[in-house]
């Protein structure tokens, strides 16, 4: 099974971290302030490995 991997991508004018793992069909599982994409870190592996492409964004709010 694949690794966390994460990364920074930057869309409509704001940057995004990205957690994502495994291949498939995408999932995106959201959350609410102040949790982060580790509130899921359990849903993750049981996904990806079950054949989804997992992905939790996280706004940057921090100005360059």
């Amino acid at each position: 099974m694949s690794e966390v991997k994460h990364r920074i991508v930057e869309t409509n004018g704001i940057r995004m971290h990205l957690a994502e793992q495994g291949t498939g069909p995408l999932i995106v599982l959201c959350h609410g302030f102040p949790e982060s994409w580790y509130s899921w870190r359990h849903q993750f592996g049981a996904l990806a490995q079950a054949g989804f492409h997992v992905v939790a964004p996280r706004a940057l709010l921090v100005p360059e």
